[in-house]
């Protein structure tokens, strides 16, 4: 495989694992989807590394989710009920 080709290939997976987050804002709890989202989170690092080691730093790359067991978001505070708004 190629640059360009390993590219591609990170590029597909950044948009799964974007699509997958959509998808567990609305199914926290869908287990398919979490098993998914791990296995294409540790595909994309796989390919990053392999890129890295071949091409240098690769230079886009999104914060990964840090769901592991279950979807948080929805158990994080709202915007407005952080403390740095008491202030």
């Amino acid at each position: 495989m190629n640059k360009k080709e390993m590219k591609i290939n990170i590029y597909q997976l950044d948009f799964a694992i974007h699509e997958l987050v959509l998808f567990l804002d609305t199914h926290p709890t869908n287990r398919k989807a979490l098993e998914l989202l791990s296995q294409y989170r540790e595909k994309r690092q796989e390919c990053v590394a392999l890129y890295e080691e071949r091409y240098g730093a690769f230079i886009v790359t999104p914060k990964d989710v840090p769901a592991k067991d279950c979807w948080r978001w929805l158990d994080s505070p709202w915007p407005w009920e952080n403390e740095f708004w008491e202030a």
